[in-house]
C-alpha cells in the first residue's frame, strides 16, 4: 500500500503502464473491425502513438529506478472487454463503427483522467521531466479523443440513415432519400 505521495505516483505509473500495454494488444482488433478506412486508419496510427506512450513510460520507470511491471489495470480490462463485447455483436458497417467509437472514446476519457493525475502527481513532486513526457502523452490523448468525435458526427448519421433504410426495407417499402 503506498504509503506516500510518490509511492502513489509510481503505483499510478504502473496502472498507466498495464493500461497502455493492453491497448497495445486491443487497438488491432478494433481497427480490424472498422469498416470505415478513416476510423481503421486513425485506430492504427493511435496503435503507433501509443507505442510512444509505453516508451515515454519506461523513460520515466528507468529515470524513478523502478519496473513498470506488478500491477493490471482493472479499469483498462474492463473497458477493453466493453470493446471486445462490441466487436462481437454482429452490427452493421456504421452502426458498428459507431460502437467502436463509444468504446474507444470510454477508454480515451480514462486515459485523461489517468494522464491528468499523474501529471499533477509529477508536478507536486518536483518531476519535471516526467511532468512534460506525460503532459505530452495527455494532449495526443485528448487529440485522439477529439478526432474520434469529429469521427463520430459522420459515422453517427450514418449508422441513424442506415437503420431507417433497413426499417423501411423490412416492412417492404424503399428507402426514401433526401438530395
Amino acid at each position: 500500500m503506498p504509503e506516500g505521495l510518490r509511492e502513489l505516483y509510481v503505483d499510478e505509473l504502473k496502472d498507466l503502464y498495464s493500461a497502455e500495454d493492453q491497448l497495445v494488444k486491443a487497438l488491432p482488433k478494433m481497427a480490424k473491425a472498422a469498416s470505415s478506412e478513416e476510423l481503421r486508419k486513425g485506430f492504427e496510427e493511435h496503435l503507433e502513438q501509443t507505442k510512444g506512450h509505453v516508451q515515454r513510460l519506461e523513460k520515466i520507470f528507468e529515470n524513478l529506478g523502478e519496473s513498470p511491471k506488478g500491477k493490471k489495470c482493472k479499469g483498462m480490462e474492463g473497458l477493453v472487454e466493453e470493446g471486445a463485447e462490441v466487436i462481437a455483436e454482429d452490427f452493421e458497417d456504421s452502426l458498428m463503427d459507431a460502437a467502436l467509437i463509444g468504446a474507444a472514446q470510454r477508454v480515451e476519457h480514462y486515459e485523461i483522467a489517468a494522464y491528468g493525475t499523474a501529471c499533477a502527481f509529477a508536478r507536486e513532486l518536483g518531476e519535471e521531466e516526467h511532468f512534460s513526457l506525460l503532459t505530452e502523452t495527455l494532449e495526443e490523448e485528448k487529440e485522439t479523443d477529439e478526432k474520434l468525435t469529429q469521427l463520430a458526427k459522420e459515422i453517427n448519421s450514418q449508422a441513424n440513415e442506415g437503420k431507417g433504410e433497413k426499417e423501411e426495407k423490412a416492412a417492404g417499402k424503399k428507402p426514401k432519400r433526401v438530395a
